[in-house]
């Protein structure tokens, strides 16, 4: 694990440090080839430089969020970002987190991405890589 994110994860309350080692052990498995590290103060995944998967604390919970997840067609991924193609889901114990829809939305993450990684050459507009 990265030790920015493991930093991340030990700077959290109790309740908290378990959501983030449970997501940061099924992610790690799940996206073996991605690089991980602190962005924007959050732990994130990466695929080819692309963001794919993070996770953050927020008032409602630790928010798990997929920047392309809108597109997953996941009941589960029920808050979807206003602006862009994210999804999101929040937890408020490490009890809440299914593996099998972690394992399955992390798989889609895969398959179905946009281009976070030039939005800013693209003046914030987003294209389908797959």
């Amino acid at each position: 694990m990265d030790v920015g994110i493991r930093a991340y994860n030990n700077s959290q309350q109790e309740i908290d440090q378990k959501i983030c080692a449970t997501l940061a052990r099924i992610i790690d498995q799940e996206l073996s080839e991605a690089e991980s590290k602190i962005w924007h103060a959050h732990p994130v995944w990466f695929l080819e430089g692309n963001p794919i998967v993070g996770y953050s604390k927020q008032k409602k919970g630790l928010r798990l969020m997929f920047w392309s997840g809108a597109d997953f067609e996941e009941e589960g991924l029920n808050v979807l970002g206003a602006k862009f193609k994210d999804a999101s889901v929040f937890y408020q114990s490490a009890g809440e987190i299914d593996e099998n829809d972690l394992k399955r939305w992390l798989k889609k993450s895969i398959e179905i991405q946009w281009d976070y990684k030039n939005i800013v050459k693209r003046k914030g507009k987003l294209e389908r890589l797959k």
